[in-house]
């Protein structure tokens, strides 16, 4: 078991994608909270070229990704636990969990074939549309498919959002209110993703549900909802501010109710692990799936330290709940 004394955290963050300056800020808060609390941490940042630890602004370390440790103060170390603050690639598309349970070091997030299925829109929202999970109209493109606007329209209607199909903070998205705005918009939501989805839009009430495990069973933390200064809840509304996020959700008991038990179900169902976040939107009393984060966000602007709070959980009582699921699981 960790010993906060013995044990030698890594927390992961960085990564290959557009999500890469948050997945840093996430990391960050984590680092804080875990070396407030005593445990002996150390920051390592995941770039496409190479992996090192991060000990201040100007001191980095190298990492060596074949034998996964590092020397500091001429001491070798190697993690016992890896805390898993990769947003996107390939913290939450299963890369870095397969590489983790090949060097059999545990982490705190899902293993490789849940976090790929959920990375990819397509193919969740596939497999929970089995589950009798409501989700919105949808249509799949790939890269150099042919498509024709007005058949798009005509099966989802106006507006719709186009989006790219594995990545995350809503890069890639586009709201399109005008047919003549379709083609430009798939183009553009192209150069994030050589694969796409086009949804009919969901008009109703916006919720993220945020779940994990812990000693008692899976947990539901107090639900958010959110309202979006902006057509839609947009990179700007998640990180600037232009949105309105009350939590607790000021919304009945009823859909309190049914919409932690979709998330929870999901959770157990699809083997998630660690701290995740569902989105829904409420339509005429019926939770639409949107969207599942495997590695939510954990900056001082996310949505989960916000539901933490309102549940009276400090952070760093969460991240240590974490970091002790993931050495239960791998015992």
């Amino acid at each position: 078991m960790l010993s906060k004394n013995k044990s030698v955290i890594g927390v992961a963050c960085g990564g290959y994608g557009s999500e890469r300056e948050i997945s840093l800020k996430s990391g960050s808060v984590v680092l804080e909270n875990l070396k407030k609390s005593g445990w002996n941490v150390f920051l390592l940042v995941i770039n496409i070229e190479k992996w090192f630890i991060k000990i201040s602004e100007t001191e980095k370390i190298a990492f060596s990704k074949n034998n996964f440790n590092f020397n500091f103060k001429g001491v070798k170390y190697e993690f016992d636990v890896i805390f898993n603050a990769l947003h996107g690639s390939p913290g939450e598309d299963g890369q870095l969990a397969s590489k983790l349970s090949f060097k059999k070091v545990p982490h705190t997030s899902c293993d490789s074939y849940p976090a790929a299925l959920t990375y990819n829109k397509r193919d969740c929202l596939s497999v929970v549309e089995k589950y009798n999970i409501p989700t919105a109209k949808s249509i799949y493109l790939n890269k150099g498919e042919l498509f024709k606007e007005k058949e798009i329209i005509d099966q989802l209607g106006l507006p719709c959002f186009v989006k790219a199909n594995r990545g995350g903070s809503s890069f890639g998205v586009y709201r399109i209110t005008n047919k003549n705005d379709l083609n430009s918009g798939i183009k553009n939501a192209f150069n994030h993703d050589s694969q796409i989805i086009i949804e009919s839009e969901l008009k109703g009430r916006e919720v993220s549900v945020g779940v994990y495990r812990n000693k008692n069973g899976i947990i539901c933390l107090p639900i958010t909802e959110i309202i979006p200064e902006n057509e839609f809840f947009d990179y700007e509304a998640k990180y600037l501010g232009k949105a309105q996020e009350i939590t607790p959700a000021k919304i009945s008991d009823e859909w309190k109710k049914e919409v932690s038990k979709i998330a929870i179900y999901l959770y157990d169902k699809l083997e998630l692990k660690g701290i995740c976040r569902s989105e829904f939107i409420f339509v005429n009393n019926t939770p639409y799936l949107l969207e599942i984060n495997t590695v939510p966000g954990l900056t001082k602007e996310s949505i989960i330290p916000k539901q933490c709070k309102a549940s009276g959980i400090e952070l760093h009582e969460l991240f240590e709940d974490l970091l002790i699921q993931a050495m239960i699981k791998n015992s």
